[in-house]
């Protein structure tokens, strides 16, 4: 479809939540029209007076941008449901990086049905592009292209993994050359799905973790990504025990290192950035970590749900974003919500920093769109203005945990969830219609992922440092009787 044949209209809807590229905001829009063409919007205010192919009727409706999800996993993480929720080493600083999680994960046969039923969570919760951080493979852009989402791939790489023998130490198993030739291969997928023919389909660079790449791995990803425009990601400062490992290896905290080598800037995204040297969790008073993040122009990909379940937070959020930091939200597990992410880190926010102002809607919610699609280098999502791409969702305003609807955002995020979205469309296509997935189906997914999950229960005494089963590494909430 053109311009010129006719837009899609929604008419007169209850609620529009445009951008005001002036302002560099999102403002409410009432009783107003968006239409778009094909992949693009072409009208967002009062009164369209354009050609129309279709109208739709927008009252009882709000429109909002599509949620750009920074940084998730979900090539394994659907499997870990009912085991990882209240599960973390109590001697490695409550994370379940270590001891768990390398335990827990499906076989990679399984992640194309990991990935379609995170994708199907995804969408009915309003995400219409997702950033995944994964393991390269040639079957990965099938993968989202097959789904109707906006895939951002992140080609992630490392020199070797992490391991406990036993429950309270980390050991790395690394091996640069094995990282060097595994970042060639990520630049070259890299590059491979950048020229998918959906063109939803993305790819950038993630060096995996800071404790498992080489500075010289970190800084030739850097340049591979300068020399296209574009960012990468890395995780950093996510736990207690990674901290220590950094400042055990090069002096330095693991914002001070990646500023030392000339790594912290604009062009580096990082995932969690939890643990500065001013986090209450550690006394750590001899560096100046969250100055550095500040000055520097990097990103942080801000995770709330994950941490929260061992009891970990950000500190906080509003403070981020007060300061300057780019800020992005990711799912990193089960279920993948954005609602919920964006829900938990204003709580989260502000129990951390003892104060209602702490983390505001506002502060969540545009770090979930704008602030996201601005790290990925798409000024084009996240917004619904002229000229941006038609991915938005459409959020039914009769439903009864939306009303009253004094404050629309608020009853979305604080108690319709994602029961509220009705629609969801991505380039201009509707992928969700009255709360359902239309691009595909997710019933043999569920059904490939229990038995991926019965493989993780019955091989876990052999992948665990000490033996144990499923049943001894995460008990059920009550014991199984008869």
């Amino acid at each position: 479809m053109t311009e010129a044949t006719g837009a899609t209209l929604y008419r007169n809807c209850d609620w529009i939540v445009a951008w005001d590229a002036e302002a560099g905001s999102h403002v409410y829009l009432q009783n107003a029209d968006l239409a778009f063409s094909g992949k693009d919007i072409v009208f967002v205010g009062k009164d369209y007076e354009g050609l129309v192919a279709q109208e739709i009727d927008g009252t009882g409706l709000m429109l909002i941008p599509g949620f750009v999800n920074i940084h998730s996993h979900p090539g394994h993480e659907p499997g870990w449901k009912g085991m990882l929720e209240e599960l973390g080493s109590a001697k490695l600083g409550q994370s379940s990086l270590y001891e768990f999680m390398p335990v827990f994960n499906i076989g990679p046969g399984y992640a194309r049905h990991a990935r379609r039923v995170a994708v199907s969570e995804l969408l009915k919760s309003g995400v219409t592009t997702i950033c995944d951080l994964g393991q390269p493979s040639p079957d990965w852009p099938e993968h989202y292209a097959e789904t109707g989402i906006r895939a951002v791939l992140w080609a992630m790489f490392r020199s070797g993994p992490w391991k406990t023998t036993n429950g309270h130490s980390v050991e790395y198993d690394l091996d640069p050359a094995r990282g060097d030739r595994l970042l060639r291969e990520a630049i070259d997928l890299m590059d491979e799905a950048g020229r998918h023919p959906s063109g939803r389909i993305s790819g950038l660079l993630c060096p995996a973790q800071i404790d498992t790449v080489t500075e010289g791995q970190i800084l030739e990803a850097l340049a591979a990504a300068r020399d296209r425009g574009q960012p990468i990601q890395i995780h950093a400062a996510q736990s207690i025990v990674e901290f220590q490992e950094i400042l055990r290896r090069y002096g330095e905290t693991p914002i001070g290192w990646l500023d030392k080598i000339g790594a912290l800037g604009p062009d580096l995204v990082i995932g969690h950035g939890i643990f500065l040297n001013d986090h209450p969790w550690l006394h750590f008073p001899h560096a100046n970590d969250f100055e550095r993040l500040r000055d520097s122009g990097a990103g942080v990909a801000h995770c709330p749900v994950v941490f929260a379940r061992r009891g970990i937070a950000l500190n906080s959020l509003g403070r981020y974003v007060e300061a300057g930091i780019p800020c992005g939200i990711g799912t990193d597990t089960f279920p993948h919500n954005m609602l919920d992410e964006l829900r938990l880190a204003c709580y989260a926010g502000r129990i951390r920093a003892g104060s209602y102002t702490a983390a505001t809607t506002a502060q969540a919610f545009t770090a979930a769109t704008s602030g996201g699609a601005d790290m990925i280098r798409r000024p084009d999502l996240g917004r619904l203005a002229v000229g941006c791409k038609a991915d938005f969702a459409v959020i039914d305003m009769s439903n009864p945990y939306m009303q009253p609807d004094y404050e629309p955002l608020r009853s979305l995020v604080y108690s319709a969830n994602d029961r509220a979205v009705r629609d969801v469309f991505v380039d201009g296509i509707q992928v969700v219609r009255d709360g359902e997935v239309t691009t595909f189906d997710i019933a043999e997914d569920i059904a490939m992922l229990r038995r991926g999950q019965a493989e993780v229960v019955a091989g876990a005494p052999g992948r665990d440092w000490a033996g144990r089963s499923l049943e001894e590494l995460s008990p059920r909430v009550f014991p199984v009787r008869g």
